[in-house]
């Protein structure tokens, strides 16, 4: 398994947020490059940015916090990069910027052909982020709730060559209550797309539940590597297999 530390972007700044109210954000860094550095230092190999303004915009707001992180990495991890991105140009704009990984979300839901032309165009670095509330997939920043289930959503992309599905429980989201492990391995066991955990990832214990379920390819985690309740460099060994 792999780990991603997450910085998520609100007006410029590394924030976390309870359960995707924006009015609720609390800072945590304000310079994402640095924050990007520090987790590059402690062994990260991936790092999953979310540029939040973008997610309720439709387009790039933050895109300099982005370049930032972009530069503070370097060749030394690898960059996926959601929120607001909504057409192939937009994923073929950053790709070219240095991201290795494009995440689309709300667009997954209103025009899934973009999806699938963007993975046609970009093989293996296009991934669709699933947000749920309830079991229903919610877009637009988690603002906007539908009545489409996640995998039915999942399995809608289970051939064109998606590189992962990262499904996010929005009310365990930044709210330290631990992952939902029995519906994360759930989705993972019925596709054959890589899937990765988000949403309440707390603890160790978080960690090698995930790993225990088997068949579950990462796991992202915010606020509890922010706060000290993870040690980055302790968590990527216990997913290594090594604690």
């Amino acid at each position: 398994m792999i780990l991603y530390p997450a910085i998520d972007l609100k007006d410029g700044a590394c924030v976390r947020l309870l359960r995707g109210d924006m009015d609720a954000a609390t800072v945590f860094n304000t310079d994402p490059g640095a924050q990007a550095r520090a987790f590059v230092d402690a062994g990260a190999e991936w790092i999953h940015v979310v540029d939040l303004n973008g997610a309720f915009s439709g387009k790039s707001e933050n895109a300099d916090a982005v370049s930032a992180i972009l530069d503070a990495v370097g060749n030394k991890a690898q960059v996926q990069l959601g929120g607001g991105i909504r057409s192939v140009s937009h994923v073929s704009s950053w790709l070219e910027r240095g991201v290795s990984r494009v995440i689309l979300g709300t667009v997954a839901v209103k025009d899934p052909d973009t999806v699938k032309a963007a993975c046609a165009a970009f093989p293996g670095q296009v991934a669709v982020g699933i947000d749920a509330r309830g079991g229903k997939v919610a877009v637009e920043g988690w603002a906007e709730a539908t009545e489409l289930e996640v995998l039915d959503l999942a399995r809608m992309f289970e051939d064109e060559g998606v590189a992962a599905i990262i499904y996010t429980d929005i009310d365990r989201d930044g709210a330290l209550q631990g992952v939902n492990v029995a519906a994360t391995k759930s989705l993972s066991d019925a596709i054959a797309t890589p899937v990765i955990a988000s949403g309440g990832v707390t603890s160790l214990d978080d960690l090698r539940a995930l790993k225990t379920a088997g068949g579950i390819a990462g796991a992202i985690s915010g606020r509890a590597l922010y706060d000290g309740r993870i040690d980055l460099a302790e968590a990527i060994a216990v997913l290594k297999g090594k604690g």
